[in-house]
């Protein structure tokens, strides 16, 4: 379940975990359909822009192609949100009864076996991972002001520069919101830190490139900070070979 985007650029590789909403064969939440379309079972417009921004870069990229509500490929196996009972409020009732190993066989197994693959062959020097983020959580949650979030760990040789970046181009910023990237990190923990790898997720707020206009103005943005983010790496020696 898993889209592959090829490019000619070696250094860039783009990451989206949550690029689609769709529930396979055999699967059944157990919720109306119109949830599907909402932040709880899929990154709003990251697709589009991760898909976008590959076309502009002629860099490679890899999208699931399976809901965060079936299984969150942006967790670790034992997470207690690996398969949502819950999301923002809204009951994911067919989840109660889930074949956790089966789904992890199924789902996220093949996906990081893919992305590990991709990452030993290509070796990139950055690796940026695309996400959203929703202007307010539903239940419980307030009004997020940031556009923009760059989400790290302790590897911060893109982070520290791609916020520098956003700020200076006028966004509002969060380092590290709406979360933070030192608890919720999986996918970049293991495939970029783990390997030694500059990386960064971006989370753009949703409303922002919920369309086609919204989209190709953050493609231009990415790929300037891409640019920026590569001579940043390359005068500091910091861009993996």
């Amino acid at each position: 379940m898993t889209e592959i985007i090829q490019g000619s650029t070696e250094d860039v590789l783009l990451l989206c975990d949550h690029a689609s909403n769709a529930v396979p064969d055999g699967i059944d939440l157990g919720i109306a359909r119109e949830l599907l379309d909402l932040h709880i079972a899929v990154d709003i417009g990251a697709g589009p822009l991760t898909r976008s921004l590959a076309a502009a870069l002629d860099a490679p990229a890899i999208l699931a192609t399976v809901s965060r509500l079936v299984i969150d490929l942006h967790r670790e196996t034992d997470h207690i949100g690996l398969i949502p009972h819950r999301s923002d409020g809204h009951l994911i009732p067919g989840n109660d009864s889930a074949d956790r190993t089966g789904r992890i066989a199924r789902f996220h197994a093949p996906y990081h076996r893919i992305l590990r693959d991709r990452i030993r062959a290509q070796r990139p020097g950055l690796i940026l991972s695309i996400h959203s983020f929703t202007p307010r959580l539903e239940h419980g949650g307030s009004d997020r002001p940031w556009q923009v979030g760059v989400l790290y760990n302790r590897d911060t040789r893109a982070a520290h520069p791609a916020v520098q970046f956003f700020r200076d181009a006028g966004f509002v910023t969060g380092d590290n919101e709406p979360y933070s990237g030192r608890l919720l990190n999986a996918t970049l923990n293991r495939h970029a830190e783990g390997q030694g790898i500059p990386s960064i997720a971006i989370e753009v707020r949703n409303d922002l490139i919920r369309d086609a206009a919204g989209v190709a103005a953050w493609t231009r943005t990415l790929a300037d900070l891409t640019n920026s983010l590569r001579n940043s790496l390359a005068r500091n020696g910091s861009v993996a070979t």
